[in-house]
């Protein structure tokens, strides 16, 4: 058996190719511009993450799906994302800042799986975090009445799930944990 070129993508256990770069790295090639006003292309991202123009196309929609940016069609086949600004009135949204914030802090956190497994892991941790963030005194019999049922991650039970789910939600900004022997979680902003 012939080794495999080093150059050659890895695939996973379904024989797709294995997503190496988070949505989240084609953020910073937004944070990394000189000029902060200036929208990017997917040009742009391509070239700064060296992958395909595809690649590019997912994690930029991903970001405009999580509300970290925003994009328009500028010609028949042209298209600029670009990080959009605060605006006075948004108050009762958490900000911009926070929300990106939040997004790394969960792409950091360590749970188990991987491909859709993980992403479907973060996304019930995400779920768990908004949770907390809409209800901001809860406990753990809340989470798993109104989190887990539509947000299993994979976990035949609420146990398992709150398992991996309790310490990832600890890590997460404006969480504070209940203390020793304690009940209740809060969510102190941010």
């Amino acid at each position: 058996m012939a080794d495999r070129p080093s150059d050659e993508r890895v695939r996973n256990e379904f024989g797709q190719y294995a997503d190496r770069i988070p949505a989240l790295a084609a953020l910073e090639v937004f944070e990394a511009r000189e000029d902060r006003a200036r929208p990017l292309t997917a040009t742009d991202v391509m070239e700064a993450l060296d992958c395909s123009r595809r690649t590019a196309h997912n994690k930029l929609d991903e970001l405009v799906e999580r509300d970290l940016l925003a994009t328009r069609k500028v010609s028949a086949r042209g298209r600029v994302w670009w990080v959009p600004m605060e605006r006075p009135g948004d108050a009762a949204r958490p900000s911009r800042s926070a929300t990106a914030e939040r997004e790394v802090a969960i792409e950091r956190v360590d749970l188990p799986g991987s491909g859709e497994t993980l992403a479907d892991r973060r996304e019930a941790l995400r779920a768990a975090y908004d949770y907390l963030r809409a209800h901001p005194s809860a406990k753990k019999s809340d989470f798993l009445r109104d989190v887990f049922p539509e947000n299993p991650a994979g976990y035949e039970t609420a146990e398992g799930w709150w398992n991996a789910i309790q310490p990832a939600l600890k890590d997460l900004p404006g969480v504070d944990p209940p203390k020793e022997r304690g009940h209740i979680w809060h969510f102190l902003g941010g």
